[in-house]
């Protein structure tokens, strides 16, 4: 199922984002803001379980998260989502993999991957800021079902429909979320209008 979390907040900061002229700093504070804000929802349906607890004043039953969560970005531009979701959720394990495409055949592959041992029990949120062609995200969500996850959500930034459509229909039992669905992909696989290259906006390599 895909969820489009069209905020006026989010919106405001992603706009911000966006803009040609913003810099390193103003475009990584926005995104660990905007990644606080899409966490609060994407977290909506997490599963819960009631305990009984003292309060200073009386004892009374309340609910605590009944399943640990793992945040998974796909290296290098996924890192800029984990530290606005772990502000949030600061006890979430952090685990990571990376891709890279062949020349040729444009298959991505496995280079680095690297998760806690709690990951086939827990809900895992997968972080990618762009949703463009799709090939990222689908094969990193199958190297990390081989690896037992079962509770995969996948989060991005800013999708193209043609992104969203190749993991729906490689993955239907993953649910995708987005700060905004934009219009195409353009003859180079970026997203139109976007943002530009997310990675190399975040760490200031463009």
């Amino acid at each position: 199922m895909l969820t489009v979390l069209n905020h006026p907040l989010i919106t405001h900061k992603l706009t911000q984002m966006r803009k040609k002229e913003t810099g390193t700093k103003d475009f990584k504070q926005n995104l660990d803001e905007i990644a606080g804000l899409m966490a609060y929802e994407v977290c909506r349906d997490l599963p819960v379980r009631k305990i009984t607890i003292e309060t200073p004043v009386a004892s009374c039953t309340s609910t605590e998260l009944a399943k640990e969560i793992v945040l998974i970005p796909i290296l290098r531009a996924g890192l800029g989502l984990v530290n606005g979701i772990n502000d949030l959720i600061p006890t979430a394990k952090v685990g990571f993999i990376g891709l890279y495409r062949d020349e040729e055949t444009l298959e991505p592959h496995e280079y680095f991957a690297k998760f806690p041992s709690t990951m086939p029990d827990a809900v895992n949120l997968v972080l990618d800021p762009m949703l463009a062609t799709g090939g990222s995200a689908v094969a990193a969500i199958e190297m990390i079902k081989k690896r037992g996850a079962k509770s995969i959500k996948l989060v991005c930034l800013v999708g193209a429909p043609e992104g969203v459509k190749a993991v729906e229909t490689a993955h239907p039992d993953v649910d995708i979320y987005l700060a905004a669905l934009d219009d195409h992909l353009n003859e180079k696989g970026y997203i139109v209008p976007g943002l530009g290259d997310a990675g190399d906006r975040i760490f200031g390599t463009k």
